[in-house]
């Protein structure tokens, strides 16, 4: 039930995102006088609308998207001669620019404010300090580090040395140790399949134990098989200033961590079907599918419910500014290739009007039809395959 209610929430906020997104491309083109004539959630056969003024507001069958139909928003179309004067196509190039980049700018304020919200009611998320005592043993060598444990997969070198949670690491192959920052080193330092001795401080022993681990290869790496305490974690309320500046990061983070995976995402295409599928920044990148698995997996985790809101929430931000995100990008359909077409009209104007020439008026779409259409085959044929691996080969929450 857990995992069905987190399920329905994102597609909620999904449904939300969208809904905020078009309403930004509706409000400014009203303000501006433009005529707009329908406003609905999802694509398909018409479940439900009602008509408010000149405009149709309803929700339709297929929950994946939503669209609002502003009249003349190409010059392709074919329009009324009564409307043509508040065609979006005849407007000046400012308001045009405002209503397309209107969209962007709902979800990038909706994913702000969502932010400041967070750190002033949840709070932030204070990650504590990072200690060498263990807090788990894990059973078993996984065959990488991001898949889980399969029941003919060998234990673990901590299991096999009996390494115990709640012992604290004081040495590691020679080296004294303080920290998990000074631990991990130690254990880089030695060499997959060599047996080091580990110290420990033991509750309830009255002298230190000595522990010959041989190291597991897990990635090229040396593996022992423990995760360690955390003391100090917890959530700390922020007033509106600092709430804003948190948010601020929030939002550039995210920017940038979205930067990073369309970088590497030419490279993480072949593993999206393999166990190493979530090793890279760009293999973590998931459809609307794998974005609904991982809501349902932070519903159903065994952990706090402030720890399952602060996720939730925060899959909701990410959302808002991929889709942001992803507008701006100067593709036809997208609003990025129609505002790189309004400024290419402007541009184009501006020289003409240089060099004494009359304003040649509106870009011919008919020429920029076949890049439009390979860009929809583009975007729709990566989705599916997106979709595709979230079935065979689904993202998972870290344990």
């Amino acid at each position: 039930m857990a995992f069905f209610l987190g399920a329905l929430a994102f597609v909620v906020a999904l449904l939300v995102s969208v809904m905020l997104h078009e309403g930004g491309h509706l409000l400014t083109a009203k303000r501006f006088g433009m005529k707009a004539t329908q406003y609905f959630v999802g694509f398909g056969p018409t479940l439900w609308s009602t008509r408010r003024g000149e405009t149709e507001y309803g929700v339709k069958a297929i929950p994946l998207g939503g669209f609002v139909k502003i009249v003349g928003y190409t010059p392709l179309e074919e329009i009324p001669a009564a409307d043509r004067p508040r065609a979006f196509y005849r407007q000046p190039a400012g308001r045009r620019a405002v209503v397309i980049v209107a969209g962007v700018a709902a979800n990038l304020v909706f994913a702000f404010l969502l932010l400041m919200g967070m750190a002033m009611t949840i709070g932030v998320r204070e990650s504590g300090t990072v200690t060498s005592t263990v807090e788990e043993i894990t059973t078993c060598v996984p065959a990488s580090m991001s898949s889980g444990c399969g029941g003919d997969r060998p234990a673990s070198p901590a299991a096999r040395a009996g390494l115990r949670a709640g012992d604290r690491v004081v040495s590691f192959n020679g080296t004294p140790v303080s920290d998990w920052t000074g631990l991990t080193r130690a254990i880089d330092a030695a060499k997959p399949g060599r047996t080091v001795t580990a110290v420990v401080v033991r509750p309830g022993a009255p002298e230190p134990v000595s522990l010959p681990i041989t190291l597991a290869d897990v990635d090229g790496r040396p593996f022992v098989g423990m995760s360690a305490k955390v003391v100090g974690a917890g959530y700390e309320r922020t007033g509106p200033l600092n709430a804003a500046v948190f948010a601020g990061r929030g939002i550039g983070r995210t920017v940038a961590g979205i930067g990073q995976v369309a970088a590497d995402l030419p490279a993480a295409v072949p593993k999206l079907f393999s166990p190493e599928r979530g090793s890279t920044p760009g293999g973590q990148v998931g459809s609307v599918v794998g974005a609904t698995e991982v809501s349902g997996q932070i519903f159903s985790a065994q952990s706090s419910a402030r720890d399952k809101l602060a996720l939730y929430l925060s899959l909701v931000v990410s959302v808002n500014v991929f889709l942001g995100a992803l507008n701006v990008l100067p593709l036809l359909p997208l609003d990025g290739g129609h505002l790189a077409v309004v400024a290419y009209e402007r541009a184009r104007a501006g020289v003409n009007r240089i060099r004494g020439r009359p304003d040649p008026g509106t870009v011919d779409m008919t020429r920029l039809m076949p890049l439009t259409y390979l860009a929809v085959l583009l975007l729709v044929g990566f989705g599916v395959l997106l979709i595709l691996a979230d079935l065979l080969n689904p993202l998972r929450l870290p344990e």
